[in-house]
């Protein structure tokens, strides 16, 4: 694509695909800026995070200690899930500091796993619905609340199917993978889970020490 600009020089931040299915398809695009100091200042972060119009754009910061700073198109997040694993993994780090706390991160296999704390993800309405068709069958609800719709597909092996609902108005009526929200499910559940949501992508959960949790899925390089 076009490189966006910022200022005199061309930004071309990676673009990456988390929570991937088990073929590699689908997953959720993250952009990630690895020179933040090229995009100087939250005016001029959100604006590129907005032409980008990914559902999350990282800004890195300090790429030894993993300082990230992450938007959306219409607003930046203390904290949020997948920029976090993709992060992680593009820069091979055992941690990121966000502005809500430090996440800590491990590489297992095929998966990248962060740990976080519910408390740090953005509120969400977690709607559970009484099968996963009917999750299929939603359509997307008026801006307004940011609702993450779930039901159990197979509550004894702790399957879920979910779709997530931003409702921002900010041109992302549906996010394909969403960390922060099978965070805070994990957390109300107790329990882990394996996420399908979207049209195909995978997300997988355990609850951790002290009340965090993990949350880990595949990640792919598209390019810039």
């Amino acid at each position: 694509m076009t490189s966006p600009t910022a200022g005199p020089e061309p930004i071309e931040p990676d673009v990456l695909r988390v929570f991937c299915g088990p073929d590699g398809r689908y997953g959720n695009a993250l952009g990630v800026v690895r020179d933040g100091g090229t995009v100087p200042g939250r005016e001029a972060r959100q604006e590129l995070a907005r032409r980008l119009g990914f559902s999350e754009t990282v800004f890195v910061d300090d790429d030894e200690r993993g300082v990230v700073d992450i938007y959306t198109p219409s607003a930046r997040l203390p904290f949020a899930g997948h920029p976090c694993v993709g992060t992680a993994w593009l820069l091979d780090l055992p941690e990121l500091r966000t502005p809500a706390g430090v996440v800590t991160a491990r590489q297992d296999g095929e998966f990248s796993w962060i740990t976080a704390r519910p408390e740090w993800a953005p509120d969400r309405t977690l709607r559970q619905y009484r099968s996963a068709a009917e999750v299929d069958a939603l359509d997307v609800p008026p801006p307004g609340a940011w609702i993450y719709a779930w039901a159990w597909e197979d509550e004894a092996a702790g399957r879920v199917r979910a779709r997530a609902f931003p409702g921002r108005g900010d041109g992302v009526d549906e996010d394909e993978a969403t960390g922060a929200a099978a965070l805070l499910l994990t957390a109300r559940l107790g329990r882990a889970l394996n996420i399908t949501q979207g049209a195909g992508s995978q997300i997988l959960t355990a609850p951790a020490p002290g009340g965090a949790v993990e949350v880990g899925g595949r990640v792919l390089l598209v390019g810039t």
